[in-house]
Formats: C-alpha cells, structure tokens, sequence
C-alpha cells in the first residue's frame, strides 16, 4: 500500500484506538502491525507528538513479572482532536469514494 495513504492516517487511529480505552505503546503497535503494514518504531513517534500536543496523557502501571508500562490516555483535547478528525477523515473518503466510483476504471 502507498505509504503517503498510511501516514495521513496514522495519528487518527492512534486515537481512535486510545478512544476506546488506555493502552500502552506496544499494545497499539501491535494492533496496528495487525492491521496496517507499518515500520518497527513507527507508532512510538506519534505516541511523542500526540503527547506534545496534549492530545494524550501518560502514566505508569505495574506489570505482573516485569518493569511498570507507561499507559497512554486521551486528553479532553484528545477527544475534541479525534472526533473532528474523525468526522473529516469520513467526508474525505466518502468524497474519494464517489470520485472512485464515478469513474468505474473504464476508459
């Protein structure tokens, strides 16, 4: 897959995964290499820039038989952030959608 369409879309489902509930870094990463071919080290950068921006919060949890995981929550500013990304990333693909669709690949 085109690597410029992952990268517009990489911080909004960070979010929306944070949305559902708190996580830590290798939690996401790990659901994302599921689900999107990403690069090693590629989640832990926007995992930085969210936090920067306010967007998430952290904190430090035990973990059973190993160092405590730092946790990462969504801020208010999270959830504003991620509802109106959201909402513009459906109009987006909605409008390529139908672009796509028009055109029906015949020349």
């Amino acid at each position: 897959m085109n690597t410029q369409y992952k990268k517009g879309v990489l911080e909004l489902c960070v979010l929306a995964l944070l949305r559902k509930h708190d996580r830590y870094g290798y939690e996401i990463s790990e659901y994302l290499s599921d689900h999107i071919e990403i690069a090693d080290g590629t989640v832990y950068p926007i995992l930085r820039k969210l936090k920067a921006d306010g967007m998430l919060g952290t904190y430090l949890q035990e973990a059973s038989g190993g160092p405590p995981r730092k946790y990462y929550t969504l801020t208010a500013l999270g959830r504003e952030s991620y509802e109106r990304e959201r909402a513009e990333y459906l109009r987006f693909a909605e409008t390529v959608e139908n672009i796509l669709k028009e055109d029906g690949g015949n020349d």
